[in-house]
């Protein structure tokens, strides 16, 4: 069974073409980290983990998300991770995490995508991100073979700003950066409350018509891309910067 959590659809459409690739069930995770529903899962076949790279390893809500939750079936697992650049050494916490659920880690590999992370880089343009991802097509279809055949995903070489990124670094980021102080709405707001809607954290409620984040803000940046009317700005960073939502989705995959 594959699982992924997306914010703006990177790795909703790996997972998806992972999923037509091996033949296997795919499910968001969406709803189960909104609503802390931990519930027992179970699959005969190997676990597919997809989701996107936040400070060098795997969202922390996704991380919450499986230790609490009971995975039953089979006991191998495999992680792929939608990135920017780098996934740094996160393998290294997933093959503990593993450890832990007593299952049997088969490797992690970093898929490169459109950046979307418009709180501090800058987003491509939709002609720059679909190039992009046709250069990611193969990484997409090799990691597909390897998972259908029950093979190991290579373990690619590490550098020292790798092992520092995913460690010092992720746990400096979060109590940081990874906050909704500087999330703010202009005047082409029409109180649609897609914000609300898309939010994994239900982080978000309206006042007045107008979107107000809470404390529990994990940066995934569907809020802010998925806005209608781009009417939600990060700071100064994001003005003039294109929204990014996964151009590739809508084109290949029919949306719920």
């Amino acid at each position: 069974m594959i699982l992924y959590f997306s914010g703006t659809g990177n790795s909703e459409y790996v997972a998806k073409k992972i999923g037509k690739k091996i033949g296997d069930e795919v499910m968001d995770l969406f709803e189960k980290i909104r609503n802390d529903d931990f519930s027992s899962m179970h699959s005969e076949r190997k676990w597919v983990i997809v989701v996107p790279t936040y400070a060098w390893r795997i969202p922390r809500i996704v991380q919450k998300w499986m230790e609490s939750t009971s995975l039953t079936g089979s006991k191998d697992i495999y992680f792929v991770m939608t990135c920017g650049g780098s996934i740094g050494n996160a393998g290294k916490y997933l093959e503990k995490l593993c450890a832990r659920k007593k299952m049997n880690y088969y490797g992690c590999i970093g898929i490169t995508m459109p950046e979307n992370y418009i709180a501090l880089f800058s987003t491509p343009t939709k002609e720059k991100a679909m190039q992009i991802i046709e250069q990611a097509e193969g990484i997409i279809d090799h990691a597909a073979s390897l998972i259908k055949n029950g093979e190991r995903l290579p373990q690619s070489g590490l550098s020292f700003s790798d092992k520092i990124n995913s460690g010092i670094v992720n746990a400096v980021f979060y109590p940081v950066f990874v906050h909704a102080k500087k999330f703010y709405t202009v005047n082409s707001c029409i109180s649609c409350g897609k914000c609300v809607s898309v939010c994994p954290l239900n982080n978000i409620r309206l006042e007045n018509g107008r979107p107000v984040w809470g404390d529990k803000c994990t940066h995934c940046m569907a809020c802010i891309c998925r806005c209608p009317k781009e009417a939600i700005e990060y700071g100064k960073h994001s003005k003039d910067l294109p929204r990014y939502v996964c151009p590739k989705s809508d084109i290949i995959y029919e949306k719920k």
